[in-house]
């Protein structure tokens, strides 16, 4: 029995001693892990959770929207700038109640008034001046429908608003209105956000403002663009919102726009949004709401364009004079607009542009700036796409250089007889161009649609012939888009009847309609053999420290693959025409310049009734200034220059008086 007992006391002692061991290893290994993922913690992530720990108890806001980039021309001369100015803005206090805004608003209207609420703001405002009331516009059974989760409580605020009666927010007077309007204004966004009641306050405003220092009121600033030279291609740069579009909105979010930011919403303002946006301000919001500035609002960046702002001046002051003086002349009386535009053909930089129409009442007269017209209006311009054409006929082989025809008429089956509009003898590929042969354009269409030219023939043009005209036409730009940097660009019109008649109308420029910038872009291919290039307005990208971000470098779009000696025969018939040809009195002789005037026949609604009754004249005309002295493109489109009843009536020159201003302007300006 002592032995057994012995034996249990060692077994015991024995196992006393493991398993102390066991529960110490186990305490050391417990604590070991405690210790190394508090070094985890503690040392190596420390900067990784202390930001997490920021990120969670700290709250972060942007200021207002950062100044935009500046617009600038080519030489740096700003177009587009900025302006400080100041603003009424309020800042909520901490458990500031309904009456007491409400007063507050009625202090602020001693000093200023805002517009009257909308039907909206009013509803809200009526719902909470009389809350009783609209509590009474729910229904038991809708208080049910809420307790038993059948319907949002939210809907509940949304029906009382929306049940409150029309004419009871209309018969509010207008100091309610307006205190409805201040509310609004006041509490729009976030609590911690100021909250701007007027945008642009005067200096006596501001001076009465600080001096009476009402609780939650005090001035700040904000930018607002500025325009130096006026309303001088306004409509080009653009507009910018003052909160985002509604109907991109989403997409904005997205890029981390707030909702009230401000953006630019079409043209230059919109195409180059993203260089121009500047970077917002960051502050923090301490624990009594008020903002410690983190961060400082940077600029955006600066987008020079190819605009030469001199150019452009001459070119709007001798598109006015023009217009003012030609309407004095005969039969002008459909004379309401012009459009001019000059490029380098380079590079498919925009040199100057602008779209004007003169507005007369009684003896007053004024203009209407439509310099975005360029890219979105288009007209039939006549004669001025020989060129085109007769690539069209060099391409197919159905004009032989230096062949000469004699200038006539066509007649087609059951078509009117087309003729030139006078008789110009014998012709070759160069003088009909010179003279702006029609007869030698019609030859060509005969014989691209594989027929030989008879008197009241049957052609039976089919698609075929139409494709190949427009296919080389589109690649001089005619009927396509050029690329410039501008939103909503539009290509004119293309003709969806096929007949013999409008193949021939095609060929000299009589059926598809094309926007000015098409022309621009046309005779500048020309000038390059072939070779499109994009139109831009941009020429470089700056940072707000002068820092080169982006140079435009030219870019092309497509090329006509065609002999180099067809292109010189064209130029060389375009440099007639200036000389001695339609073109004569353009340009000064001496001046090695090449380019083609068009006329058309236009329609035009004399009594705004919707319907074109009255038979117009339009005139084009574009060349290509001297390689001696820098070559400048320059296209002007004149709709509605004259018009006829039968007889053809009197055209003023009023493409060759803006050509011959400046074409010596530009001789001596070294742009």
């Amino acid at each position: 029995m002592k032995q057994g007992k012995k034996r249990i006391l060692v077994m015991v002692n024995s196992m006393t001693k493991k398993s102390f061991w066991y529960w110490y290893f186990l305490l050391f290994l417990v604590f070991g892990i405690i210790f190394v993922r508090l070094f985890f913690l503690n040392v190596l992530n420390h900067e990784s959770y202390a930001f997490l720990l920021q990120e969670k108890t700290e709250i972060y806001v942007e200021g207002d929207s950062a100044p935009r980039g500046r617009i600038l021309d080519r030489n740096g001369v700003v177009l587009v700038d900025n302006m400080l100015v100041k603003r009424i803005s309020y800042t909520k206090m901490n458990q500031i109640t309904f009456l007491e805004e409400i007063n507050l608003a009625k202090e602020l209207m001693k000093y200023f008034e805002v517009d009257e609420a909308n039907e909206v703001e009013l509803r809200n405002y009526y719902a909470l001046l009389h809350e009783e009331e609209v509590a009474g516009y729910i229904t038991d059974e809708e208080r049910i429908m809420v307790k038993e989760r059948k319907l949002e409580s939210s809907m509940l605020d949304k029906w009382k608003r929306e049940r409150i009666n029309s004419d009871v927010l209309m018969s509010m007077s207008h100091e309610e209105k307006v205190i409805a309007k201040f509310y609004a204004l006041m509490n729009t966004g976030y609590s911690y956000q100021n909250k701007v009641l007027l945008k642009d306050a005067d200096a006596k405003l501001v001076a009465s403002i600080e001096e009476a220092k009402i609780p939650g009121i005090f001035v700040d600033y904000a930018w607002k663009r500025t325009y130096p030279y006026g309303e001088l291609l306004r409509s080009i740069f653009g507009n910018i919102s003052e909160g985002l579009p509604f109907d991109s909105k989403e997409e904005y979010l997205e890029k981390g726009y707030g909702l009230s930011d401000i953006v630019g919403i079409s043209y230059l303002e919109q195409e180059y949004e993203e260089y121009l946006r500047g970077e917002k301000a960051i502050y923090l919001v301490n624990a009594d709401k008020s903002l410690s500035l983190q961060k400082e609002a940077v600029r955006g960046n600066d987008i020079y364009l190819s605009i030469d702002i001199n150019v452009q001046k001459k070119l709007d002051e001798v598109v006015k004079d023009t217009l003012i003086n030609v309407k004095k002349l005969n039969n002008t009386e459909y004379l309401k607009e012009t459009f001019a535009i000059m490029g380098d053909p380079n590079t498919g930089g925009i040199l100057a542009m602008t779209g004007r129409r003169i507005l007369e009442n009684g003896r007053d007269i004024s203009f209407q700036e439509i310099t975005s017209d360029l890219i979105l209006s288009s007209f039939t311009v006549g004669s001025i796409v020989k060129g085109a054409s007769h690539t069209v006929g060099y391409l197919n082989g159905v004009i032989e250089p230096n062949k000469k025809i004699k200038d006539s008429c066509v007649k087609l089956y059951f078509v009117p007889e087309k003729c030139s509009y006078k008789e110009l003898g014998y012709l070759d590929d160069i003088s009909a161009l010179k003279w702006s042969s029609n007869y030698y354009q019609f030859l060509t269409a005969i014989k691209l649609a594989g027929k030989r030219y008879t008197y009241n023939m049957k052609l039976d043009a089919g698609e075929e012939v139409f494709h190949k005209y427009r296919e080389v036409f589109s690649m001089y730009g005619l009927g396509s888009k050029t690329g410039i940097d501008l939103p909503n660009e539009q290509v004119g019109m293309i003709g969806k009847n096929m007949s013999d008649d409008l193949l021939l109308n095609l060929a000299i420029g009589q059926y598809d309609t094309y926007t000015p910038v098409e022309l621009l872009q046309y005779i500048q291919t020309i000038y390059g053999s072939g070779s499109r290039k994009k139109l831009s307005l941009m020429k470089e990208v700056r940072s707000p420290n002068d820092e080169l971000l982006v140079s435009y470098e030219p870019q092309e779009l497509s090329k006509i693959s065609m002999d180099e000696g067809y292109y010189e025969r064209i130029r060389e018939g375009f440099r007639q025409v200036l000389y001695n040809g339609t073109g004569s009195g353009y340009v000064r002789r001496d001046i090695n310049a090449y380019g083609k005037t068009g006329t058309s026949e236009s329609f035009y609604d004399s009594n705004n009734d919707g319907k074109v009754d009255t038979k117009t004249i339009s005139s084009t005309f574009a060349m290509i200034g001297p390689s001696d002295n820098g070559d400048y493109s320059m296209v002007i489109v004149t709709p509605n220059l004259s018009h006829y009843d039968g007889v053809k009536d009197y055209t003023a020159p009023f493409n060759r008086y803006i050509s011959t201003e400046m074409s010596e302007y530009m001789l001596r300006y070294k742009f």
